[in-house]
Protein backbone atom coordinates (compact mmCIF):
# COMPACT_ATOMS: atom_id res chain seq x y z
CA UNK A 1 0.00 0.00 0.00
CA UNK A 2 2.95 2.56 0.44
CA UNK A 3 4.76 1.97 -2.62
CA UNK A 4 1.61 2.56 -4.70
CA UNK A 5 1.02 5.49 -2.37
CA UNK A 6 4.40 6.88 -3.24
CA UNK A 7 4.40 6.04 -6.54
CA UNK A 8 0.91 7.92 -6.33
CA UNK A 9 2.29 11.31 -5.14
CA UNK A 10 3.51 13.89 -6.93
CA UNK A 11 5.79 14.72 -3.37
CA UNK A 12 5.95 13.68 -0.16
CA UNK A 13 6.22 15.96 2.63
CA UNK A 14 7.71 14.85 5.98
CA UNK A 15 7.27 15.68 9.63
CA UNK A 16 8.53 13.59 12.22
CA UNK A 17 9.62 14.01 16.06
CA UNK A 18 12.83 13.63 17.20
CA UNK A 19 13.64 10.46 18.83
CA UNK A 20 16.70 10.10 20.52
CA UNK A 21 18.58 12.90 18.62
CA UNK A 22 17.55 11.24 15.25
CA UNK A 23 14.38 9.83 13.23
CA UNK A 24 12.27 7.58 15.20
CA UNK A 25 13.40 3.94 13.98
CA UNK A 26 9.60 3.03 12.59
CA UNK A 27 10.45 5.85 10.04
CA UNK A 28 13.72 4.87 9.61
CA UNK A 29 12.97 1.55 8.92
CA UNK A 30 10.15 2.65 6.65
CA UNK A 31 12.48 4.70 4.91
CA UNK A 32 15.61 1.68 4.34
CA UNK A 33 12.54 -0.20 2.70
CA UNK A 34 12.34 2.30 -0.06
CA UNK A 35 15.88 1.71 -1.23
CA UNK A 36 15.63 -1.14 -3.04
CA UNK A 37 12.90 -0.22 -5.45
CA UNK A 38 13.97 3.49 -6.04
CA UNK A 39 10.49 4.30 -4.41
CA UNK A 40 11.50 7.68 -3.91
CA UNK A 41 14.08 8.00 -6.72
CA UNK A 42 13.83 11.59 -8.55
CA UNK A 43 10.52 12.15 -6.10
CA UNK A 44 10.25 15.47 -4.93
CA UNK A 45 10.66 15.70 -1.16
CA UNK A 46 10.32 18.35 1.62
CA UNK A 47 10.12 18.44 5.35
CA UNK A 48 9.07 20.90 8.07
CA UNK A 49 10.52 20.54 11.65
CA UNK A 50 7.48 21.58 14.49
CA UNK A 51 9.75 21.18 17.82
CA UNK A 52 8.76 23.68 19.64
CA UNK A 53 12.03 23.46 21.72
CA UNK A 54 15.09 24.60 19.51
CA UNK A 55 17.33 22.39 20.84
CA UNK A 56 15.43 19.73 19.39
CA UNK A 57 14.37 18.54 16.08
CA UNK A 58 17.13 19.15 14.40
CA UNK A 59 18.80 15.53 14.85
CA UNK A 60 15.70 14.15 12.86
CA UNK A 61 16.14 16.79 10.25
CA UNK A 62 19.60 15.67 9.28
CA UNK A 63 19.14 12.32 8.99
CA UNK A 64 15.95 12.45 7.11
CA UNK A 65 18.61 14.97 4.64
CA UNK A 66 20.81 12.11 4.72
CA UNK A 67 18.63 9.38 3.61
CA UNK A 68 16.76 11.52 1.12
CA UNK A 69 19.96 11.98 -0.62
CA UNK A 70 20.81 8.26 -0.78
CA UNK A 71 17.44 7.36 -2.13
CA UNK A 72 18.08 10.07 -4.55
CA UNK A 73 14.63 12.13 -3.65
CA UNK A 74 14.79 15.43 -4.87
CA UNK A 75 14.85 17.91 -1.83
CA UNK A 76 12.71 20.94 -2.18
CA UNK A 77 15.36 23.08 0.03
CA UNK A 78 12.54 26.07 -0.31
CA UNK A 79 9.77 24.09 1.39
CA UNK A 80 12.29 22.63 4.12
CA UNK A 81 11.20 24.42 7.26
CA UNK A 82 11.38 24.64 11.32
CA UNK A 83 8.16 26.17 12.37
CA UNK A 84 7.66 25.90 16.26
CA UNK A 85 4.66 24.34 17.01
CA UNK A 86 4.00 24.15 20.83
CA UNK A 87 1.16 22.27 22.44
CA UNK A 88 -0.37 25.64 23.62
CA UNK A 89 -1.01 26.34 20.07
CA UNK A 90 -3.32 23.09 19.51
CA UNK A 91 -6.83 23.02 19.14
CA UNK A 92 -8.71 20.42 21.32
CA UNK A 93 -9.32 19.26 17.95
CA UNK A 94 -5.72 18.28 17.28
CA UNK A 95 -5.33 21.48 14.61
CA UNK A 96 -2.74 23.93 14.78
CA UNK A 97 -5.07 26.77 15.69
CA UNK A 98 -2.08 29.80 15.64
CA UNK A 99 -3.13 31.36 12.74
CA UNK A 100 0.90 32.56 11.90
CA UNK A 101 1.89 28.91 12.49
CA UNK A 102 -0.68 27.89 9.93
CA UNK A 103 0.31 30.36 7.34
CA UNK A 104 3.62 29.18 7.43
CA UNK A 105 2.53 25.39 7.18
CA UNK A 106 0.31 26.65 4.30
CA UNK A 107 2.91 28.23 2.60
CA UNK A 108 5.06 24.71 2.49
CA UNK A 109 2.32 23.43 0.55
CA UNK A 110 2.17 25.62 -1.77
CA UNK A 111 6.16 26.12 -2.18
CA UNK A 112 5.78 21.79 -3.24
CA UNK A 113 2.89 22.19 -5.18
CA UNK A 114 4.31 24.61 -7.31
CA UNK A 115 7.12 22.69 -7.49
CA UNK A 116 7.36 21.42 -11.15
CA UNK A 117 6.93 17.29 -11.46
Amino acid sequence: ALRAELAAADAVVFCTPEYAGTLPGSLKNLLDWTVGNGDLHGKPAAWINVAADPRRGGGATETLALVLGYVDAVVIEAACLRIPVSQDIIGPDGVVADAAARDRLAAVLRTVAAYPV
